[in-house]
């Protein structure tokens, strides 16, 4: 049965009535990338359109920041690109990206600075002020999320401490770049949860923790949720012929939740790893676990669509690999990734395994001397940290991160009740076999490779499904229209 004809059989028509392409962007911490769907005899083909590279730099007072006018140039580029590819027009845009990063913004939605980086070491000192108005305690009590320096609410109250922006609203980037076009501006309820300032049973602000923090009532964004349309697109875009009447929709604007929403799987009995720069290994639930079990193990509670829950720990992941590469690069030593995959497949085992979650792994620069601190301080034989000694670097990372995921499955379907008899990789991980294979073996479950580009297929499909509930005016559940979605497309 072709993927039009199982689509039909399901419910859905082969195409929408409306046969108008539709945008994703997907931001990464590591590179942007615009896609372009459009429909062809029932069936939604997916392009690649336009891909740029992302990361962090030192301003002039050594704080780590986002490149903001790098990446929205990069972004526009994209959009003009879509639109000369799709005469047919566009009929929707959805951004999601990475979570906990924001734009301060003022009264006519102009940037007042780049935005931070969270692997900026400020967060330290602002997470332990904080920590004397409001217990770690009592922050994970209302939130049910993770604690991690990284969150927002730290970031917005290291802005406070510095004096920064005060009063000035803040918009995380992928809402952010959503309202630049001309879209209401909100807090995707997803996204909004990685802030540590939801309500984990209420699902709103935290009137608490913003009076702790010194946030301004003024400054916090409505919240939405996933697949809510917040206008037409407008601006220099919309004196194109394709972005005429175009709809700017929230998707699911956290990237990992779009990555999810991308998993075709209607059962119940699985779980996930999504695999990038961070590794977020969970699972879906209907309602939150916050109890003191997992309270202590320090599993999340973040959203997801349709108002459900991501339960997942959110540990390091190929940042630990590329933070090498680069370090070998500026050595002389270049490797490409499928290479270096294939020749770590080919060392022995290595002696141990890491702590991928040790704070100084987190940390950029000087990766392999960070990763042979930790080996011989554990009383293991330090490694090469030469490119020549690039695979078995390699190999003990990707054996270190199998073990972490398969010790958290197996924490999560004691703290759950679930039984995960089958893990979705997706993510950039997906594409490594290697990492595939070992996290098989380290966990006894049957690992099935998802798609590298998973956030992009989630973001359509949320955006797809969101369409087709307004224009039928029913209360049909996001996620299985986007189920019946992601069975159309062709990437």
């Amino acid at each position: 049965m072709s993927a039009a004809d199982e689509a039909q059989s399901s419910g859905l028509a082969a195409s929408p009535a409306d046969g108008r392409a539709s945008i994703a962007v997907d931001l990464g911490a590591e590179s942007c990338r615009v896609s372009l769907l459009r429909w062809r005899d029932g069936q939604a083909e997916i392009a690649l359109v336009h891909r740029f590279p992302n990361g962090p730099e030192r301003d002039a007072e050594g704080a780590l920041r986002w490149p903001l006018p790098t990446i929205l140039a990069g972004v526009d580029e994209g959009m003009r690109m879509c639109a000369e590819r799709a005469p047919e027009g566009v009929r929707s845009v959805a951004v999601d990206g990475w979570a906990v990063d924001y734009v301060r913004a003022d009264a006519s939605g102009e940037p007042l600075a780049a935005p931070f980086c969270y692997r900026d070491e400020r967060t330290s000192a602002a997470e332990q002020r904080l920590h004397e108005r409001i217990s770690p305690a009592r922050l994970r009590e209302i939130t049910g999320i993770q604690r991690q320096p990284i969150n927002t609410l730290y970031q917005l109250y290291a802005d406070r401490l510095a004096g920064l922006a005060a009063g000035a609203r803040w918009l995380n980037l992928p809402e952010f770049v959503l309202a630049r076009w001309g879209g209401e501006a909100v807090s995707e309820y997803t996204n909004a949860t990685h802030t540590e300032m939801v309500e984990l049973e209420n699902r709103r602000w935290s009137r608490e923790i913003c009076e702790a923090a010194e946030i301004g009532a003024e400054t916090m964004p409505r919240m939405v949720g996933s697949g809510t349309r917040l206008g037409r697109l407008r601006g220099e875009h919309a004196r194109l012929p394709a972005f005429r009447e175009t709809e700017l929709i929230a998707p699911a604007c956290h990237d990992t939740a779009s990555a999810i929403a991308g998993i075709a799987d209607e059962r119940e009995d699985w779980g996930y790893i999504s695999s990038g720069t961070w590794s977020l290994v969970g699972t879906v639930l209907e309602g939150p676990r916050n109890g003191a079990a997992a309270r202590a193990a320090e599993f999340t509670n973040l959203g997801a669509v349709d108002d459900r829950i991501l339960f997942q720990k959110n540990v390091n992941g190929m940042w630990l690999l590329r933070q090498c590469m680069e370090a070998w690069s500026a050595a002389g030593g270049r490797w490409e990734i499928e290479e270096l995959c294939a020749a770590a497949e080919r060392v022995a085992t290595p002696e141990g395994t890491l702590d991928v979650d040790d704070p100084e792994l987190l940390l950029m620069e000087r990766m392999p001397e960070r990763i042979n601190a930790q080996r011989t301080a554990r009383g293991y034989a330090a490694l090469d940290t030469s490119p020549a000694g690039a695979p078995a670097m390699a190999s003990l990372i990707f054996h270190s991160l199998a073990a972490r995921y398969a010790g958290l499955l197996t924490q999560m379907e004691e703290l759950t009740g679930k039984r995960l008899a089958r893990i979705h990789l997706v993510g950039g991980g997906s594409r490594n076999a290697l990492l595939r294979r070992l996290t098989e073996q380290a966990s006894g479950r049957t690992v099935l490779t998802g798609s590298a580009e998973s956030s992009t297929l989630g973001n359509f499909a949320v955006q797809l499904a969101a369409l087709d509930r307004h224009d039928r005016g029913d209360g049909e559940p996001l996620r299985r229209r986007a189920a019946q979605y992601l069975r159309c497309f062709k990437f």
